[in-house]
């Protein structure tokens, strides 16, 4: 029997339906309304629309939420950055340096939590506190935010990084070398005059550094931290003519390769393997002095 004009007009309406539908929730995702884990994600921890460049060099697909940091313990004070959104994501703790404050790279922590991190930027007991007290408490900030009654449901707690900036950033490779369970770690114009090796680091590192740094040049710092580290997956980054300061500024490198770095090795993401390997150009004509990396696959 064959079916009437009606019963192929009502089903063909369905599939219209069904079409539009699909259509409309491919283009929210690719819009970033979204929030949701995507359809097609290849692993548990992909958050967001597929990457593109541009897209990392601002903030992403996430509205953010910001706290003072809750009853802080081993730091004085600190600020939350997270996600709005019932998924859960890898949390960053970031560290600033020598006689510096939180305030200074704060545009980092609403970056990160726009791209999908749950994030705390700490200021450190005392200013003059060196990379090892500064690696104590980065720590102390991971613990915040993991008891931090406001965040902690969005927050995979095995998936932890930390970063930091000057003194912070040798703190940061302190850190991890004494936390291994750090998923990445980022450090930005590192400065460490009693660590030079630091072949017990085991965790992914990506190192950026500014080629015009007098403060914690990169052939005393940056360089010597990269070849020793002990991680199977590395990176350096020289960013042309930038100096020891670059961080407290919106800086669109240090913003792509660290959303990326994160992004990698944090949330298991390899839609960002792209942005690391090759990774940028270097020379006069490219935008970096210098990359190293073991380009992870």
């Amino acid at each position: 029997m064959q079916p009437s004009r009606g019963s192929l007009t009502r089903r063909g309406r369905t599939v219209a339906g069904r079409t539009a539908g699909l259509v409309m929730a491919a283009g929210l995702v690719a819009g970033g309304v979204a929030t949701a884990v995507p359809a097609h994600a290849a692993g548990p921890y992909e958050r967001g629309p597929a990457p593109t460049r541009a897209a990392l060099e601002r903030n992403g697909p996430y509205a953010v939420d910001q706290y003072a940091a809750q009853n802080p313990r081993g730091f004085p004070s600190g600020t939350v950055y997270a996600p709005r959104s019932s998924e859960t994501f890898g949390a960053v703790a970031i560290v600033p340096g020598f006689v510096s404050s939180w305030s200074q790279l704060s545009w980092i922590g609403s970056r990160l939590a726009s791209h999908g991190f749950v994030v705390i930027g700490i200021n450190t007991n005392s200013a003059f506190d060196g990379p090892s007290e500064r690696a104590t408490q980065v720590w102390a900030g991971l613990q915040n935010i993991l008891g931090d009654s406001r965040v902690n449901a969005r927050i995979d707690h095995g998936r932890l990084a930390v970063a930091g900036w000057s003194m912070g950033g040798g703190g940061s490779l302190e850190a991890a070398r004494s936390h291994p369970e750090v998923k990445a770690v980022v450090p930005l114009a590192p400065w460490d005059l009693v660590n030079k090796n630091f072949s017990g680091v085991r965790s992914p590192v990506m190192i950026i550094g500014g080629e015009s740094d007098v403060v914690a040049p990169n052939a005393e710092h940056s360089v010597p931290f990269y070849t020793s580290a002990g991680s199977a997956e590395k990176a350096f980054v020289n960013i042309n003519d930038a100096s020891h300061f670059f961080p407290t500024g919106d800086n669109a490198i240090q913003s792509r390769m660290m959303v990326s770095w994160l992004k990698r090795y944090v949330d298991d993401d390899t839609r960002y393997t792209q942005f690391l390997c090759p990774g940028p150009s270097s020379g006069l004509l490219g935008e970096v002095q210098e990359y190293r990396s073991t380009c992870p696959m």
